[in-house]
């Protein structure tokens, strides 16, 4: 397991990023506002468009430090990542088992087992936790059909019926988000997940959340050895990082819908902390984006007990140890790949 460093984002639209010697520098209008010392960064995301320094492209490809650049709003525009680890056997049995829908639907079915799991023990932790301030009938219907859907995946042979199932889950559990939210309630008002754009608040933060999951997800598998792009439940698409899209799926509630409620229900975002374009669609501005990575960054450093290694890891470590174990199921060094079962 890698050791976790630190991951410098980069949130300011006007920040140009250069390397100084041994220094990651952080310039905006050509003053250099921070430097960093590029041994203690891992990862590097850039939400912004001015980009950075041909050096220290080549500063983070002879030190393996991924390079990622998304737009202010949260969204993957691409990826630099040095050497690629690992090698072309676990590639290839990757590649082998994603064309054979009877050995990569199994991958499939306990990734989202794990994630239907995980939505429904934080559907029963906020009931237990908030009794008398939700619709607790409400919040025993969700328990209900989520558990029938857990049921209904172990018993699916086809990945069609599979992605039906889970629709019908996520959509189960959306039903109680609105009851997630405690406070503010006219602010935080979801009326179901919307994604390109995101039309609320809440959803602006999910699908920012989201983004850098699914970064911490595909920079694990790649550290392995692992094709981020082709996945086992997930299609091929074009620029679609399908595995690492497959591996955020075990996290989703876990990771970010509980981080998403806990700023919101803390009174750490306000209204003041979004942006609403003329085409409806909302986003964290500045500030917002500010406060949802620092609180992110502190969260990372959260420590949880594995079920699977049975050892207290690092929040966002989970992923690297999920693709490892991903990689030793494929080599079969494991009998089946264990999700992260929350």
């Amino acid at each position: 397991m890698r050791k976790l460093l630190n991951t410098l984002y980069i949130t300011q639209e006007d920040y140009y990023l250069s390397r100084e010697r041994d220094n990651i520098v952080i310039k905006q209008d050509g003053k250099i506002v921070n430097r960093f010392p590029y041994r203690i960064i891992e990862n590097i995301i850039c939400f912004s468009y001015l980009g950075t320094s041909p050096s220290l492209v080549q500063l983070c490809n002879e030190n393996n430090i991924s390079l990622s650049f998304l737009t202010p709003t949260g969204k993957f525009c691409g990826r630099f990542v040095g050497m690629t680890n690992g090698n072309v056997l676990l590639r290839r049995e990757q590649y082998r088992i994603a064309d054979d829908d009877i050995r990569s639907i199994e991958y499939a079915k306990r990734s989202l087992l794990a994630k239907i799991s995980s939505s429904r023990k934080y559907v029963l932790r906020f009931k237990r936790d908030h009794s008398g301030k939700i619709d607790e009938s409400l919040f025993n219907n969700v328990d209900k059909e989520l558990l029938k859907s857990i049921e209904l995946i172990k018993q699916v042979k086809d990945k069609d019926s599979l992605r039906g199932i889970e629709g019908n889950a996520a959509n189960t559990y959306f039903r109680v988000f609105n009851d997630f939210v405690l406070v503010n309630k006219d602010v935080f008002q979801f009326n179901g997940r919307t994604k390109r754009p995101p039309l609320d608040c809440v959803n602006a933060m999910l699908s920012f959340g989201y983004s850098l999951l699914t970064n911490e997800c595909q920079s694990a598998l790649e550290t392995v050895g692992l094709d981020s792009y082709v996945g086992f439940f997930h299609t091929d698409r074009p620029g679609r990082a399908s595995m690492a899209l497959d591996l955020v799926e075990e996290f989703r509630s876990y990771i970010v819908d509980r981080f998403v409620f806990s700023l919101i229900n803390k009174k750490q975002v306000s209204n003041k902390h979004f942006d609403i374009k003329e085409n409806g669609s909302v986003f964290l501005n500045d500030k917002g984006r500010s406060i949802f990575i620092k609180e992110w960054q502190n969260r990372k450093h959260t420590e949880v007990v594995h079920p699977f290694i049975n050892e207290k890891v690092k929040l966002m470590l989970l992923p690297y140890v999920q693709a490892q174990l991903m990689a030793k199921a494929i080599r079969d060094d494991l009998p089946s790949y264990p999700p992260f079962m929350a």
